[in-house]
């Protein structure tokens, strides 16, 4: 018996960091994914085929005793005693322990062992969800598999669960957009649909960039926490929401341009890539940085360009990868 499951990537339009302080975001899934493929097998192993050619196996008490480190070492975060970055020893030990909290807070047990097979089309720590739409699509292959009604509150809720080992302190917007598809509007938690934008979108890849997601929230929570930026990103959201009903593309140009401009203010946004937006802009578009950014080296992870035409050239002057990019309407679906 083979359980796939498949989650969208997703890119924030507008309200990057405001989210996390209880401001409105607007996010929009698109046509990149993860997909999770859950097989039995003989042995009372779980194994763990995250990467071609690499395949890790477990029993369920090592997967238990690494649950346990991690919940304690999430505690010393919240306390202040280690940074985020220090919860997880491997990224890899994000999906292992999503595998074994779900397991057990369904008080489930399993016939046999499982193989749990990733495949995976997100750039890695780029500000595109991957880690939400990984655990998502996980948590939906296992939770078919152990015959679990899909209620979309409980994987919207145990994947937070997850990500915050990661993040620190999470919107849910990677979870809430990556579980329904399309583009929402985000607010403390709750999401609304909206339209997804008719203008044309491109992806460009700038790299990873040298700070975790996790540490760019925390260097940001230190500077800006009780700031009046974030009064500013909420009427720019709310401005886009307005336009994108209203179809205004000229004017949707307008305010992603002010928005990136904030981000610039909060230093988060690496010169390289600030120079690279400023070409974009003197071309007629907008860019902007869809994740945390970086708080040093010169990557940002991902920028989505709003353009008439593909900026081919400019990318390959800055060394960046650049693709079409769309909406995806569907969100976590078994397939």
């Amino acid at each position: 018996m083979i359980m796939k499951a498949v989650s969208p990537g997703k890119l924030i339009i507008s309200g990057e960091h405001s989210v996390v302080y209880g401001c409105p975001a607007i996010s929009m899934a698109v046509d990149r994914s993860a997909i999770f493929e859950l097989t039995a097998q003989s042995t009372n192993q779980i194994s763990f085929d995250l990467a071609e050619g690499k395949k890790d196996s477990y029993t369920l008490m090592t997967l238990r005793d690494l649950k346990t480190r991690v919940e304690r070492k999430y505690e010393q975060f919240l306390k202040g005693d280690i940074g985020i970055s220090y919860v997880l020893s491997a990224p890899a030990d994000l999906f292992r322990f999503a595998f074994i909290h779900a397991l057990d807070s369904l008080h489930r047990s399993l016939d046999s062992g499982v193989i749990m097979k990733l495949r995976s089309t997100i750039p890695i720590g780029c500000g595109m969800g991957s880690s939400a739409a990984t655990v998502l699509s996980e948590l939906r292959a296992l939770g078919h598999y152990l015959r679990v009604d899909f209620k979309p509150d409980w994987y919207y809720e145990y994947s937070l669960e997850v990500e915050k080992l990661q993040h620190g302190y999470p919107s849910g917007i990677d979870s809430f957009t990556s579980l329904n598809g399309g583009c929402a509007y985000f607010k403390n938690g709750e999401g609304k649909k909206l339209p997804l934008p008719q203008l044309k979108m491109f992806l460009v890849e700038t790299g990873a960039p040298q700070s975790s997601t996790g540490e760019c929230i925390e260097e940001v929570r230190k500077k800006f926490k009780s700031s009046s930026i974030w009064s500013e990103f909420t009427d720019i959201t709310e401005m886009i929401v307005k336009e994108l009903n209203n179809n205004n593309n000229k004017k949707i140009i307008s305010l992603i341009r002010e928005n990136q401009k904030l981000l610039n203010n909060m230093g988060v946004v690496p010169k390289n890539i600030s120079n690279f937006i400023d070409e974009i802009e003197e071309m007629g578009g907008a860019a902007k940085i869809c994740g945390a950014g970086s708080i040093k080296g010169n990557n940002a992870g991902a920028i989505i360009v709003f353009s008439d035409i593909m900026p081919k050239d400019i990318c390959n002057k800055y060394g960046f990868q650049v693709s079409c990019v769309r909406g995806d309407p569907l969100g976590t679906r078994l397939i």
